[in-house]
């Protein structure tokens, strides 16, 4: 096998990846730019695009083999096509193929040949040791074990696994290219690749992944000129987080999250649904006036909270989950999980819950991310720092610039759950209104919901595309603005924050009052939709 290698380096000799010295992988051809320093992506894109097109040296080496990061993408459109995707990501980790990022999940409209089912698509970041074509076996083979045949180019398959990019290397075989000769003129390529990057490069090897574009502004302007996010939500390709047996398109219209507390000492309403008969007449009115999804929760979480056994919260909760999971009315109704105990999580979904909702994302029990990923549902990962008894101590409200610093923190707990093996596409991201905040704070997190997304952007475009909950009902700090002492008098208030919300970005909204939030959601639903319509006109 006759194999041709290229890499942009960044100076001298401390440039060269070793590749691994294996039959196929021959040649190692290194080509070396002059060293530059750029702060902005697109100068460092163009140095790197310059340098390599005119390379000052030009070196055959023998190959050897260190880590090399590398991007890989997935489809789907045979069986069950989610958990062919489950099994796929399984399999990679164990042959040597350390998953690190995951980009979203999209649904596509088969393209080449037509006449199949629709596909799943998406794509990881990983870490190997494998070289190129190492790593197409390894491919091959977990194709072949989960029942991929010959049959149809571009046709059905279980799971279809390509290399996009392989370190900074550029790979030339008579079975390899690398990057993948394709990227260029698939949509559904394109929209998981960019969901992997951020709008800052991370790494250079993710500079010189750019510099395969051939543009001044990298993979960035490629995606921008293809259509980019216009692409989303079209027919053809949308993109979806997966949650009890469907796919939901959060982009479609805000969803309603309804609070049940079966406790005896919430803010708003402790005490009043601790009998199951009473927690069932409440779920069954709340659906009735619109709520999408149930939050049931049986641990305080106010602010000085005391913490209780995982014993006593299954023992307050079990009755009336399974209770509601029980109801008629809950048929086509999403059942969340308001917890921070792993077991508690566990047990649940076990139950009937769909959702883990943790108000600590992962930080109060270090079993909940390892366990979560088990259960293979979505994730609610919201932003507080310390825990209830704590978190409004002085050190837990300093912020100097709290939208830019949630968006930080609550990126390093999705970082840490993707780690730990839950996939970016199940995550729902909560900046935590109310939970180590001031009253400017909370505002500052209204108004700003899409500098968070701007934010994690930098880092991801994947996990700043992720579903956004917010949680403003009759929060304290409305208390505060509007003089309403008695929790249940604030829900005006809570509509106010609810609107600006949704208008900024919001697509899930978790409230004690279903029936007002609810009609506010849809005209705010409304109003963003005749703005589309406006903007596409």
């Amino acid at each position: 096998m006759v194999g041709k290698f290229s890499t942009i380096g960044e100076d001298g000799a401390n440039a060269v990846p070793n590749l691994g010295t294996t039959p196929d992988m021959n040649i190692l051809k290194r080509l070396v730019p002059t060293k530059h320093h750029f702060s902005g992506l697109t100068r460092h894109c163009r140095a790197l695009h310059s340098s390599y097109l005119h390379p000052s040296t030009d070196t055959s080496v023998e190959v050897h083999s260190p880590e090399q990061e590398v991007v890989i993408a997935l489809g789907s459109n045979v069986g069950d096509r989610l958990d062919n995707f489950n099994n796929a990501l399984e399999l990679m980790n164990k042959s040597g193929i350390n998953i690190t990022r995951h980009a979203c999940l999209y649904e596509t409209a088969p393209e080449y040949v037509t006449d199949q089912p629709n596909f799943l698509n998406s794509a990881v970041r990983a870490i190997t040791k494998l070289g190129p074509h190492e790593l197409l076996g390894v491919l091959k083979q977990i194709e072949k074990d989960m029942g991929r045949s010959g049959g149809i180019r571009y046709g059905p398959r279980p799971i279809d696994l390509d290399i996009l990019f392989y370190g900074k290397f550029k790979v030339h075989s008579d079975i390899l290219t690398i990057p993948h000769e394709r990227i260029w003129e698939r949509p559904f390529v394109m929209a998981p690749l960019m969901d992997l990057l951020g709008s800052s490069a991370d790494c250079d090897t993710v500079t010189c992944w750019h510099s395969f574009s051939l543009l001044l502004g990298g993979l960035l302007e490629f995606w921008e000129k293809m259509g980019g996010e216009s692409l989303i939500g079209k027919e053809g390709m949308k993109r979806v987080l997966p949650i009890k047996s469907g796919l939901w398109d959060w982009s479609q219209r805000t969803s309603v999250m309804g609070i049940l507390n079966v406790t005896p000492d919430s803010f708003s309403d402790g005490g009043k649904f601790v009998s199951v008969e009473a927690a069932v007449t409440q779920a069954r009115l709340m659906i009735s006036e619109g709520a999408d999804m149930i939050d049931i929760g049986a641990q305080s979480t106010r602010p000085m909270a005391s913490r209780i056994s995982v014993e006593e919260e299954l023992d307050r909760l079990m009755p009336v989950l399974e209770a509601v999971a029980g109801m008629p009315e809950a048929e086509g109704k999403l059942i969340s999980v308001d917890t921070f105990y792993s077991e508690v999580a566990s047990e649940a979904v076990s139950k009937g819950a769909h959702l883990v909702n943790d108000v600590s994302a992962g930080q109060l029990d270090p079993n909940m991310l390892r366990v979560v990923a088990g259960l293979r549902v979505p994730y609610i990962a919201m932003h507080m720092r310390g825990e209830p008894h704590t978190m409004q101590n002085s050190e837990n409200l300093q912020y100097d610039d709290v939208c830019k610093q949630i968006a930080s923190e609550i990126y390093s707990r999705v970082k840490d759950a993707e780690l730990s093996g839950i996939p970016a596409w199940r995550v729902i991201i909560d900046p935590g209104i109310g939970f180590s905040k001031k009253t400017e704070h909370d505002l500052d997190i209204l108004v700003g919901l899409p500098n968070i997304r701007a934010e994690i952007a930098r880092k991801s475009f994947g996990v700043s595309h992720a579903p956004m909950l917010i949680g403003p009902s009759r929060k304290k700090f409305l208390g505060h603005i509007c003089s309403r002492i008695a929790a249940e008098e604030r829900d005006p208030a809570t509509i106010a924050c609810v609107t600006a919300g949704v208008l900024g970005g919001a697509n899930i909204v978790r409230v004690h009052n279903v029936r007002d939030n609810a009609d506010s959601v849809k005209v705010c639903d409304a109003m963003l939709k005749q703005r589309s319509t406006k903007n596409l006109s």
